[in-house]
């Protein structure tokens, strides 16, 4: 199966629950106001969220009213455009400035965070750089023992301290260590949190602040992941982490098990936080650039 069908087949519960449902709802009927009004609330329904979905409606309202819009075919193609537009260009995660190069990793327990870390170091360093991972998720050993195994498979360097010190000296030392050894990427795991916890999201204002010390331009990318199939959930934990630290990219994983895909347009239009990373699958390669153009063509087609 090539890139793109993997990413149909894993964008197919979203389809249905989105693309399919307008079209039902088309059949033998005029394109009206009333035809508008349902299409919004499908919108609403499938986690595109109110706000995405009044502006996508409000365009096609205004071509109706004008004519422009007169069938199926049009309505899709106008859901198509506002979409792909609403998403906006591909931002990619990339390296730049100064190395080491320190991605900050955020995000609530049982999100496949660490999993993501994982997929990342592979990619870098087919890439050919070198990498470090920081075990900064002192709370649980597993997750330290699951980046240790990562490590092996990629070959990626691992820093950890032992189980239940403090996160901030681990990503302290990461830093200091990835200068001293010219690593050119640090990816740092924190401890899975309830984002509604607020001591645990000083900890990681704190963790932010004290990879500072180390690196006064670091962490250059502030990655939260956030798991796909929690729909509206997803977007209350990315305002709330963006509140905490400043969220500068999102990788939204788990898109192949879920119908709630639309949450993307939710996360981009509420708070224009870039999402960079889709997963739509268990390979390393199924951790994907997010390309908005590609993402909307695999929904409709």
């Amino acid at each position: 199966m090539g890139l793109f069908d993997k990413l149909k087949s894993g964008l197919s519960k979203t389809k249905k629950n989105l693309i399919e449902r307008v079209e039902t709802v088309l059949v033998n009927r005029s394109i009206d106001a009333s035809a508008a009004d349902d299409i919004e609330e499908i919108l609403i329904t499938s986690d595109i969220g109110s706000e995405a979905a009044s502006q996508i409606v409000e365009f096609l309202r205004a071509g109706i009213s004008s004519g422009r819009i007169r069938n199926t075919a049009e309505v899709k193609a106008a859901l198509r455009s506002q979409m792909t537009s609403m998403l906006g260009i591909h931002q990619p995660l990339v390296t730049f400035g100064e190395k080491p190069f320190v991605i900050l990793t955020v995000g609530v327990n049982g999100v496949g965070k660490t999993t993501t870390i994982g997929k990342l170091a592979a990619r870098f360093i087919s890439e050919g750089n070198s990498v470090l991972i920081a075990a900064g998720d002192t709370f649980r050993a597993a997750a330290i023992e699951q980046l240790e195994v990562w490590s092996q498979r990629t070959g990626a360097d691992i820093l950890k301290h032992q189980s239940g010190s403090d996160p901030a000296a681990v990503a302290f030392d990461a830093v200091e260590a990835a200068k001293a050894r010219g690593i050119d990427v640090v990816i740092i795991d924190t401890a899975g949190r309830l984002h509604t916890k607020s001591q645990l999201m000083d900890e990681l204002k704190k963790i932010n602040r004290v990879i500072k010390k180390a690196m006064p331009d670091a962490p250059q990318e502030i990655l939260l992941v956030v798991d796909a199939t929690t729909g509206q959930n997803a977007l209350r934990q990315a305002q709330i982490f963006n509140e905490a630290v400043g969220v500068t990219g999102i990788a939204l994983t788990k898109l192949d098990g879920t119908a709630k895909g639309g949450i993307i347009f939710a996360i981009k239009k509420e708070l224009g936080i870039p999402v960079r990373l889709i997963g739509i699958g268990e390979g390393v390669e199924d951790l994907r650039d997010f390309k908005p153009a590609e993402f909307v063509t695999a929904l409709f087609e």
